[in-house]
């Protein structure tokens, strides 16, 4: 029995899909071995020696301690695309609204008198609505930084509005680049594709590399006039230099779901409370996706869409699992197939994957592994964390 801690409210669709006999799911464990949350800030204390696993239900991992899971031999899991049309959507919404005087209008005809005569109020809003004249998206640029499952699918959806689409991604995965339309224009540098584009879209994780991404270097390239939208996260644009951008025109308009508190009521800025997967399908894909490689990790040792361990995953073979983490320095795994081979335990199948200092393993053995090798291999200097899994009557 495997005890699943849950912060905030995840979808029922996922949480359906841990089997009450094999998990204890609640949100009151003391003792968990894997942890389930959404944008709950998880704190490194909250992270026990002895969990296995945490999942986020979503694509950021910002809220969770990764360096401190990983030097622990916690794996984290995201779910990448899982919450990507419901980003898409918002995305082309803040793109309308970038072009259209559409979010202006409204808020003037809210404020119009509803008391006064007829013809007055329509003389006036005929009178008006040419303060909110925009332009189409059709024939226009847009570029889009960050390929991945967002991206690419902001870049899809512009091409077929009639955009031209530039895109600018360099750690695009192989995946990525075979999902994204022959039709969208690689660029080579930022700077190349912030030049031309009429509108611009960001869709990077915020990691070191990307935090400030947008700043008064990079914003000093960018096409006059430009509209930039920003549904990736707070840290990649710096605040100072997109008002400076603002006040300067080089950017007309900006679009964010991260409001902060020096752009309220700016108005050139249109702000949003972090809407971009705020939706029942996105919240139902995010819990299932995350719910299923919770369970495919802790049941069968498969890790997929870990951020800090390597994608790995061996069909069973037998009855009898070990799976280890370790410091990625060589003989690892060679002490450990000696071990079993002092021990006459035969390995039927194996794979052995690592990711940047982190290695894991998974084996397939033929007989049962008793304590005492197990804790032979647990006293290995480069193991973190090692598991013995009994899967012959696990689906």
């Amino acid at each position: 029995m495997y005890n699943i801690q849950t912060y905030n409210q995840i979808s029922p669709l996922g949480l359906n899909k841990l089997e009450p006999e094999l998990f204890n799911v609640s949100d009151s464990h003391q003792q968990a071995n894997g942890i389930i949350l959404r944008s709950h800030k998880l704190l490194a204390e909250e992270c026990a020696s002895d969990l296995l696993a945490i999942a986020r239900a979503g694509a950021g991992t910002n809220n969770v301690p990764v360096d401190h899971c990983t030097q622990q031999g916690t794996v984290v899991f995201n779910t990448p695309g899982a919450n990507a049309n419901a980003v898409k959507e918002l995305v082309i919404t803040a793109l309308l609204l970038g072009c259209r005087g559409i979010a202006e209008g409204m808020q003037y005809v809210s404020q119009m008198d509803p008391s006064q005569d007829k013809a007055v109020f329509n003389k006036d809003v005929e009178a008006q609505k040419k303060r909110f004249k925009g332009v189409e998206l059709k024939g226009k640029t847009l570029g889009v930084i960050g390929l991945g499952a967002i991206g690419a699918n902001v870049a899809s959806c512009c091409l077929e509005l009639g955009m031209n689409v530039l895109g600018y991604d360099p750690a695009i995965s192989v995946d990525a680049a075979w999902r994204l339309p022959s039709a969208v224009t690689k660029m080579e540098s930022l700077e190349a594709l912030l030049k031309e584009a009429d509108f611009i879209t960001l869709h990077v994780p915020a990691i070191p590399s990307t935090i400030g991404l947008i700043n008064e270097e990079s914003l000093h390239k960018v096409k006059q006039g430009a509209v930039l939208v920003n549904f990736a996260r707070n840290e990649i644009v710096d605040v100072q230099a997109i008002s400076g951008a603002l006040e300067a025109g080089i950017v007309s308009k900006y679009i964010s779901d991260f409001p902060v508190a020096e752009l309220l009521n700016h108005p050139k800025v249109l702000l949003m409370p972090h809407l971009g997967a705020s939706t029942q399908e996105a919240e139902n894909n995010c819990a299932v996706m995350a719910a299923d490689q919770m369970r495919d990790f802790l049941l069968h040792g498969n890790i997929k869409n870990s951020v800090n361990f390597p994608n790995t995953a061996l069909s069973l073979s037998t009855g009898h699992r070990i799976t280890f983490c370790n410091q990625n320095v060589p003989g690892v795994l060679g002490d450990v197939m000696s071990i079993l081979a002092d021990e006459k335990i035969n390995v039927a199948d194996m794979i052995n994957k690592s990711h940047d200092n982190i290695a894991y393993s998974i084996l397939d053995i033929e007989s049962p592994l008793s304590d005492a090798v197990k804790a032979r291999i647990e006293a290995i200097d480069a193991v973190i964390k090692m598991r013995y899994i009994e899967t012959a009557t696990r689906g």
